[in-house]
């Protein structure tokens, strides 16, 4: 056998070993579920219904760290700034590793950086209007919109910021209607559920929560359809966007995933995914997300993440270039 081989051989041997006692020995210690979120958010919520279970499957305690600003973009950096060892497990959406980028000159990080362990829930999106808005369903919408812009008066659509996949949702509907429309951008859901609500603005293109469908039954505000492709189980009650005749293919969710850095180490990342993909079966869990009108995503095997991550990424980009969305 040749000198280069005999020497490459042990090498393997000994590369393999160590990567299989990395993955018995992780996690040694606590790990943390970073949210970039303030706490009592529905990304605060979510976290808070995986970590029990996701703390049995590892044997170690999981501790939800919440870290706020800049569009979720603080809270990304400061995993990429930590080690590539998973110990800090990053819950995040398309808003924060892939439209953050494009949105904000600041955050210097691509979505690239990241490695989609697994998907966790997806959020259906409702098309929410003020109570008094003169429509009642979203071709009576695109109608008075029209109207309104031909007077001068465009109607005005919230957003938790700019760049935000809602600033976006907003911005695709004035495009593919060739209306006119103005956007207001929040600092979160919280004040731009107020304005709605008080009729400082007119809609809010929002993930759903049972709290809007309590909000539509007392009359405090309209859910003129749901951006599904279908009635689903829970909002029967609501139209499909499909069902109109202006907006027949405007469907859109946004889902929420589970990331470490690129560059951690393959045996980590595969403890990471069966802990993820074991928490997804557990009655706790899918009954906590279900609760919260999440709909709990089918686990994907990590070929299959990796590549919803690259179609999403790809989907999204698309998105923001068809508005001209710039780096502010």
């Amino acid at each position: 056998m040749p000198f280069t081989l005999r020497r490459l051989f042990p090498l393997l041997a000994s590369l393999l070993m160590s990567g299989a006692v990395l993955a018995q020995a992780y996690p040694t210690k606590p790990v943390t579920l970073m949210v970039p979120y303030p706490a009592g958010g529905l990304s605060d919520v979510i976290a808070r219904t995986v970590n029990t279970t996701l703390a049995k499957n590892f044997g170690q305690p999981v501790i939800v760290e919440n870290l706020g600003g800049v569009s979720g973009a603080i809270a990304a950096q400061k995993v990429l700034n930590s080690p590539s060892d998973g110990q800090i497990i990053f819950q995040g959406s398309p808003n924060e590793l892939i439209l953050s980028p494009l949105a904000n000159a600041a955050v210097k990080f691509k979505s690239e950086d990241f490695r989609l362990v697994q998907m966790i829930a997806t959020a259906q999106i409702a098309f929410l209007a003020r109570k008094d808005l003169p429509v009642n369903n979203v071709d009576e919408f695109v109608d008075y919109a029209r109207k309104m812009a031909k007077e001068g008066k465009p109607i005005t659509y919230a957003s938790v910021g700019p760049g935000s996949f809602y600033h976006l949702l907003g911005e695709h509907l004035s495009k593919v209607t060739h209306i006119e429309m103005t956007h207001v951008p929040y600092k979160g859901a919280a004040p731009a559920n107020q304005d709605l609500l008080g009729g400082q603005v007119d809609i809010f293109l929002a993930p759903f929560g049972k709290a809007y469908d309590e909000l539509a039954k007392q009359g405090k505000l309209k859910i003129l359809a749901m951006l599904n492709s279908e009635r689903l189980e829970g909002v029967k009650d609501y139209p499909a966007i499909t069902e109109s005749k202006a907006l027949k293919t405007f469907t859109f969710t946004i889902w929420t995933g589970y990331f470490v850095k690129k560059d951690t180490p393959e045996p980590i990342v595969q403890t990471i995914h069966k802990a993820i993909t074991e928490s997804l079966t557990d009655p706790a869990v899918r009954s906590g997300l279900e609760a919260n009108s999440q709909l709990v995503a089918k686990p994907l095997s990590l070929m299959a993440v990796d590549k919803a991550y690259v179609d999403g990424t790809a989907q999204f980009r698309a998105i923001a270039k068809s508005i001209n969305l710039q780096p502010q």
